[in-house]
């Protein structure tokens, strides 16, 4: 096996991440520390996007992969219909490609808005319910965007994002009606939706 120091460099950064994520009990300062270590990311690396657009992804995704709860989401994206009847490969498969479309949107979207600062609602309680709405403003030079990232506590205590709203766009809601949309095209052929799956979520502003 090949290891770069670049993959390896990746690697040591993920798990970073992934030891301060899983040890944060208020879900509004697990989002909060999270969003503040992107918005870093995309003010050091400006120039980085513009000549390797794939690390500068990578870096985002270092940080936002470990925060969201694939495997809920993803079923939630198939619906309780096509999730049942598709096999375990196959729910894998589209988890992956779900994932993938995910990352991708997300981490392009963040650094199409350039220099920002983002802003963290903190209610003021300190019991939270199983699932929360921690509510974000990302601020550019030119605009306000509103966030809304849905949460969930996993059966370790974990915070996870379950779905995010960005300025009006309901992610989870989007990719459902994609995943009909593909459905209905291809006669619910689930392999056939999984080869035609990309994001057709739409975050520009």
């Amino acid at each position: 096996m090949n290891v770069t120091l670049k993959s390896l460099a990746l690697f040591v950064g993920l798990i970073s991440f992934q030891n301060n994520l899983f040890s944060e009990p208020n879900p509004h300062a697990f989002i909060d520390t999270q969003a503040q270590a992107m918005v870093s990311v995309i003010r050091d690396n400006q120039q980085l996007f513009a000549d390797d657009p794939q690390l500068f992804k990578d870096k985002i995704n270092i940080i936002f992969e470990p925060m969201v709860d694939f495997r809920r989401v993803g079923a939630s994206v198939m619906g309780k219909k096509y999730y049942l009847s598709a096999t375990k490969a196959q729910r894998l498969d589209f988890i992956e490609a779900f994932k993938t479309s995910l990352l991708d949107t997300y981490s392009s979207t963040l650094a199409q808005w350039g220099d920002q600062t983002i802003v963290t609602t903190f209610p003021d309680i300190s019991e939270f319910q199983k699932t929360e709405d921690v509510n974000q403003n990302l601020i550019t030079s030119s605009n306000i965007y509103p966030i809304t990232y849905k949460v969930r506590k996993d059966k370790n205590e974990n915070w996870l994002i379950i779905n995010i709203i960005v300025n009006g766009v309901n992610l989870g809601l989007t990719f459902r009606n994609q995943f009909q949309a593909l459905a209905a095209e291809h006669d619910g052929d689930i392999e056939k939706i999984i080869r035609h799956w990309t994001s057709d979520a739409n975050l520009d502003t």
